[in-house]
């Protein structure tokens, strides 16, 4: 098993290793293909025409049933949908969107999770992994702490209940997009006591569910954002350290 957060969408041609990584992790199923639940969600409301950005890396690395979980607005996903399924990957996109839709399965996917299944959440999925998670937000206290860009469609920073599965809090496309601020911004505010940011062709590894350490993966950095007095500490991590 394994928790595999990445800091951007899927881009199997930038990033092959975490697709590559993830799949070496699912467990095999004796003369049956293994099954992976997809849960995506497209503003545009078609979540359909995004499956394939991540059904098709996965197909092509190994024999498997790819099984769609399309988050569409106002209709949260069945719990059911993850039953019996070997791997977990949650898509790109709108957090709040991701985070609502998903708000009736954190004990199936944990479940899930606990049994051997591992998780994989591109940008949007990482953010939701945390027991607490930022959804989005670029003020805290009317200042702004990263872009309007960033903000998910939110004002105030926001911290909700998130999957459950990770310790700490993340944000992502961390140098990229400019949102370490925000992560630091959230510690700082006493939000969360710790925040992960994760920049692009980068993820994070967590062996087992609420594993405090992790391993860096890609070609980035992770800013792990620690409580510290009455301020934070940041200290920067990378593939190898």
């Amino acid at each position: 098993m394994g928790i595999f957060l990445a800091g951007a969408g899927p881009d199997y041609h930038s990033f092959p290793e975490v697709f590559e990584r993830f799949v070496k992790d699912i467990p095999g199923r004796r003369g049956q293909l293994r099954r992976i639940a997809v849960v995506v969600h497209h503003r545009g409301g078609n979540p359909e025409s995004v499956l394939q950005d991540y059904a098709g890396p996965l197909q092509s690395l190994t024999s498997c049933e790819v099984v769609p979980v399309l988050l569409h607005a106002g209709s949260p996903a069945d719990p059911a949908a993850f039953d019996d399924a070997d791997a977990v990957v949650v898509g790109g996109g709108l957090t709040p969107a991701y985070l609502e839709g998903l708000r009736g399965c954190s004990g199936a996917i944990a479940a899930r999770v606990a049994d051997g299944a591992p998780y994989l959440g591109f940008s949007a999925g990482a953010m939701v992994a945390p027991r607490r998670g930022i959804v989005g937000g670029y003020r805290i206290g009317g200042v702004e702490v990263c872009g309007e860009e960033c903000s998910e469609d939110l004002d105030e920073v926001d911290v909700r209940d998130g999957l459950g599965l990770v310790s700490f809090s993340v944000d992502v496309h961390a140098a990229q997009a400019g949102t370490l601020s925000r992560a630091v911004g959230a510690v700082a505010a006493g939000l969360v006591d710790r925040a992960v940011a994760v920049d692009e062709n980068t993820a994070v590894l967590l062996p087992r569910v609420g594993d405090v350490e992790f391993e860096v993966m890609g070609r980035g950095n992770c800013w792990d954002v620690r409580s510290a007095g009455t301020g934070c500490s940041v200290s920067v991590r990378s593939k190898g350290n």
